[in-house]
């Protein structure tokens, strides 16, 4: 009897790749110790321009009121989709993933609505919109937050308020310097800066990007000269042109 040796060496080398790798497999899937309770949260927030507007503690809080918070708890009765859905009731709540892994962690992935802009309307309203034109209830107090008061209903709100306001936040030279937006009785626009004694009056809240552009050119080659104080108005209603109105008051040394 003549032994075919090429296929036997074959063979017997199929069946050590075989026993490899179901060794192999079985290792990698029977962790070294088996965490039988959660160990810890782990709460992340998604940082966005407007920060600490929900933190990881208000976070925590949101799920202890449901009884939902998982520390310490058996890691099978921790239902995940049951976190996901009471923080998903959180009106400053854009999106959130909950999860497990094998050495006992629980992790909260979440994403806030971002407010751009505080109203404070002439009739007591009181609250935030968020970039996507949503209402957030005024509960949270957020400094350095650009306030909108006056004639405003909420439609306004959400539209027209809500789109100045998103080209304001996004403008880090203007989200720092623009504090106050006032809705005139017309739905024309006026608005507040830090620096300088003067109101800018925009006008219809149209064309913002070339308004405030043109404001921006007028701050540097025309109030970094001739003063800050100058002028007490200063209207971009009408396309290429400035008109300023002088203050009364004398310019500050």
């Amino acid at each position: 009897m003549t032994i075919n040796w090429k296929k036997s060496i074959i063979i017997a080398t199929d069946v050590l790749i075989a026993a490899y790798l179901f060794l192999a497999v079985t290792a990698f899937n029977t962790p070294d110790t088996v965490v039988t309770h959660c160990e810890e949260v782990r709460i992340d927030v998604e940082k966005d321009i407007v920060q600490d507007f929900l933190t990881p503690a208000e976070v925590k809080k949101l799920l202890e009121a449901d009884r939902l918070y998982p520390l310490h708890k058996a890691m099978d009765e921790i239902d995940t989709r049951q976190m996901e859905e009471a923080l998903s009731r959180s009106p400053f709540v854009e999106g959130v993933e909950c999860y497990k892994t094998l050495n006992g962690q629980v992790c909260v992935q979440l994403k806030q609505r971002m407010p751009v802009v505080r109203v404070m309307t002439s009739n007591g309203d009181s609250y935030y919109v968020d970039s996507h034109g949503g209402i957030l209830p005024a509960s949270h107090y957020i400094t350095n937050m650009v306030i909108a008061t006056g004639h405003i209903p909420q439609k306004y709100a959400q539209g027209k308020l809500a789109a100045v306001a998103n080209y304001i936040i996004q403008d880090k030279f203007w989200r720092s310097q623009i504090v106050q937006i006032n809705v005139l009785a017309d739905g024309s626009m006026e608005i507040v800066p830090r620096v300088g004694e003067h109101v800018v009056y925009l006008g219809r809240p149209d064309n913002i990007g070339k308004k405030l552009e043109r404001l921006r050119k007028f701050y540097v080659y025309g109030l970094n000269k001739a003063g800050w104080n100058k002028y007490e108005y200063i209207s971009l209603e009408f396309d290429n042109q400035i008109i300023c109105k002088k203050s009364k008051r004398k310019n500050k040394i």
